[in-house]
C-alpha cells in the first residue's frame, strides 16, 4: 500500500480527545483484568481525567416552570337573596 500523499493533521482538541480515550481504555482494561497498572499510574490517570472531563457531581440542572391559568369567576351577587336564588336548591329555600 502506498504512503499517504496528504497527511492527516489533528488539531489540539482532537489530540486531547484521543489521549483521553487511551487513558479510559487503559483504566477499563485494568477493571476487566486485561492489563496491570501500578497504583501511581492509576492515580495519575484519574488526575488527568479530572482535568479533562467534567465532574458529574458539579453539574447542576435548574429550570423554572411557570404555568398561567385563566379562571372565570361567576358574576357578582349583591344580596343574600340573589345568592340563595342562584345556588340553593328549590326544596331547601326558606322565604322570608
Amino acid at each position: 500500500m502506498p504512503a499517504r500523499v496528504k497527511k492527516i493533521r489533528h488539531d489540539e482538541n482532537t489530540r486531547a480527545k484521543i489521549q483521553v480515550a487511551k487513558i479510559i481504555g487503559r483504566l477499563e482494561g485494568l477493571i476487566h483484568g486485561q492489563n496491570d497498572m501500578p497504583p501511581h499510574a492509576v492515580t495519575a490517570a484519574l488526575g488527568l481525567l479530572r482535568k479533562v472531563l467534567p465532574d458529574v457531581n458539579s453539574v447542576e440542572i435548574s429550570q423554572e416552570i411557570s404555568i398561567t391559568r385563566v379562571i372565570r369567576a361567576p358574576a357578582s351577587i349583591k344580596t343574600p337573596e340573589e345568592w340563595a336564588q342562584t345556588y340553593v336548591p328549590p326544596q331547601h329555600r326558606t322565604e322570608h
